[in-house]
């Protein structure tokens, strides 16, 4: 253990390679929650999903890696980043083949909640290891987390891009495929690049980490089936008071157990839990945009898949600049705070622009490219200080396990707000009686905007109220390692 924390004292000559590696892994991660919105008509012919059914080729991933993320980073903590690491491609590249030559619809559901699985080991420890390489200089862990930012952010916008792409000119199985040589790819290349990171001695929370799943699993049903069974169906009430009693007895076995899966003890740290809530409503805003925005482009304006991703890349060229050039420097002169409630409030009005002005007749230049930038640079000014509040002030042993819980809070804002989105729009539209098609439809995407524009101003209102500036002598940083 000595040698190992004396060796993380020095710089890695290897660190700019691994960050390239440790960014691949977070733009695939995180693509896979968008690659396959534009194949899913292709998936439902093929596989016969009903139209209910086939949300779960997006809900059976996000679920599971947003509620195993916390067990994942326990289990970088305990056994070694760099095997965490590779352990979740190798997951991650088996799931996505069973996925692309998936048969039926349970199949596809199992590879999909295996990639979930998958992500859940790579994410935390890519993001400990991140932390690790880069501790020792504040300049370069800026530059790097502006990096890792951006291929989060670029992963959400290009899988749409990517989808549909390889849908249109190949097939759906490949949104599934192209995982696989990637993931050998990392497989090969992460034993020269990585060291072996830091290991410690404890024992795993396996009951705490199935209650947790499952409450999410729970809730996240409860809300996506409640647009057909009604919100006050007994089987709608049920759904979501078990997913809350298992969240409370989750909390339960965390405050009494020897070693749990979070201490609640970690969110006396500062700035922790603002930062993780802060998370939850960035993405609980930044999703929705990118999913109704891509429906409004192919659905309203009729874009092709094709067009309606490359109508995406403005803002993930916009995200990739800031991200990397310019929000380190924003946060070096301005604090975390600043930026962080500025990117809320801007990600918040594009998403008012959206609901007020995306008509069935509008066009891309006018109506949707302006708005999608103000929205694009909310997220880049926003998403790093984010994070580096949910990392900021946990102990070195604990890294695994606050990285976990801020990729846990970015997938539950996604998987919950999305849910509650989806469910909002769909009751519009159906509400729109006499209406024309489109019209109604398009009714239905502008509600999903405006509500999800009040999550983000919600959040920027949060960040002001309990986001702690440091005081002199202390940094904006996470803690070093």
């Amino acid at each position: 253990m000595k040698n190992q924390v004396q060796a993380l004292s020095q710089p890695d000559p290897r660190r700019w390679k691994a960050l390239a590696l440790l960014c691949l892994a977070n733009f695939m991660v995180i693509m896979d929650t968008s690659i396959i919105g534009v194949a899913l008509p292709a998936i439902k012919e093929a596989l016969g999903y009903t139209q209910a059914s086939l949300q779960w080729v997006f809900n059976a991933y996000v679920i599971f890696f947003g509620g195993l993320l916390l067990l994942g980073g326990r289990l970088s903590d305990l056994f070694g980043q760099r095997r965490m690491f590779m352990w979740g491609f190798s997951i991650l590249t088996l799931a996505s083949l069973l996925a692309g030559v998936a048969w039926n619809e349970e199949s596809l559901n199992i590879g999909r909640a295996l990639q979930g699985f998958g992500s859940a080991l790579i994410a935390p420890s890519a993001l400990t290891i991140v932390m690790m390489l880069f501790s020792g200089s504040p300049k370069e862990l800026g530059k790097a987390l502006g990096f890792w930012g951006a291929s989060a952010a670029a992963g959400g916008s290009a899988g749409v891009f990517l989808g549909g792409v390889i849908t249109e000119w190949l097939s759906w199985q490949w949104t599934f495929l192209i995982n696989v040589p990637v993931g050998i790819l990392a497989l090969l290349v992460s034993p020269g690049l990585l060291s072996k990171g830091i290991r410690r001695k404890g024992s795993i929370d396996v009951i705490g980490s199935i209650f947790v799943t499952a409450s999410l699993v729970l809730v996240v049903y409860g809300i996506v089936t409640a647009e057909h069974n009604g919100w006050s169906a007994p089987s709608t009430i049920w759904t979501l008071v078990s997913g809350a009693v298992l969240f409370i007895l989750f909390l339960i076995i965390q405050a009494v157990k020897k070693e749990p899966l979070v201490p609640l003890g970690i969110f006396k740290a500062p700035n922790l839990a603002a930062g993780n809530i802060a998370l939850i409503m960035l993405s609980g805003g930044w999703i929705p945009l990118w999913f109704f925005l891509n429906l409004y482009l192919q659905q309203v304006l009729k874009f092709s898949a094709f067009a309606g991703g490359l109508g995406l890349l403005p803002m993930t060229i916009l995200i990739a600049i800031f991200m990397v050039f310019i929000t380190g420097k924003l946060i070096g002169k301005f604090g975390v705070k600043a930026n962080l409630v500025i990117g809320l409030i801007a990600l918040g009005g594009s998403l008012l622009l959206f609901a007020g002005n995306t008509p069935v007749d509008g066009n891309f230049v006018t109506h949707v490219l302006p708005a999608s930038l103000l929205g694009a640079l909310g997220m880049s000014l926003a998403y790093i200080p984010a994070t580096m509040s949910a990392m900021s002030g946990a102990k070195p042993e604990e890294a695994g396990l606050a990285s976990g819980l801020a990729n846990t809070s970015y997938q539950i804002g996604s998987a919950i707000s999305l849910a509650i989105m989806v469910a909002i729009a769909a009751s519009s539209t159906a509400s729109q009686n006499g209406a024309d098609q489109f019209a109604a439809l398009n009714e239905g995407f502008h509600q999903a905007f405006l509500w999800s524009g009040i999550v983000a101003f919600a959040g920027a209102i949060l960040a002001f109220l309990f986001i702690r500036s440091p005081k002199q002598g202390e940094t904006n940083g996470p803690v070093a390692m």
